[in-house]
């Protein structure tokens, strides 16, 4: 694998910080991707994220059909730990994984408490491409009116999300990836509503 130079994860971190101080906001990682030929069953920006945030004082679960030998590299290049769905800092869900999988380890995961709130979980979530012509609605800090997403999840997940976010500060902040290497960020304190579909 080619490693990472450290200044590509420093645009990455750079452009993650951007993306979730404006949520739905899709920022792109195409310059930092030729670096990065993994041979993972991640995606380049997946694995670019991860190779960013994660380090030798967090944990990490991983919901894929494919989990083994991403754990062990994962682990190897970061010093990340694997942890169980309740414990895990980071939860990484491949494209491979249903909806249902998704939403039952979204029920799961730590969601902070009224005293330590950061002691939550951040998912690191593969998407289909990721557009702003999309069905759902974001409003909140960062946003000036609302902002248009479109990922590969139906109301069902989200409704499972905005659960997990519902009792201030208390919830989940949820990275997206895509295929051409592009993020978009839906952090705890985006609200979420929906249109109808054309």
């Amino acid at each position: 694998m080619a490693m990472v130079q450290t200044h590509d994860l420093q645009q990455v971190y750079r452009k993650l910080l951007h993306s979730m101080s404006r949520p739905g906001t899709i920022s792109i990682m195409e310059e930092n991707v030729h670096q990065s030929d993994n041979g993972l069953p991640c995606n380049h920006a997946s694995f670019l994220t991860m190779m960013t945030l994660l380090d030798g004082e967090v944990t990490f679960h991983i919901i894929s059909e494919n989990q083994t030998d991403l754990y062990n590299k994962i682990s190897e290049y970061t010093l990340a730990k694997p942890a169980p769905i309740q414990e895990a800092d980071y939860i990484i869900a491949l494209r491979d994984v249903s909806e249902n999988k998704v939403i039952q380890a979204m029920e799961q995961c730590k969601i902070g408490n009224l005293i330590d709130p950061q002691l939550s979980a951040t998912w690191i979530i593969e998407s289909e491409t990721l557009s702003n012509n999309g069905e759902l609605l974001l409003t909140g800090p960062g946003i000036k009116e609302k902002e248009q997403l479109h990922t590969r999840f139906t109301k069902n997940m989200w409704q499972s999300r905005n659960e997990q976010t519902k009792e201030h500060p208390l919830g989940v902040d949820v990275i997206f990836t895509d295929d051409i290497a592009r993020i978009a960020c839906v952090p705890r304190t985006t609200s979420l509503s929906f249109s109808e579909v054309k």
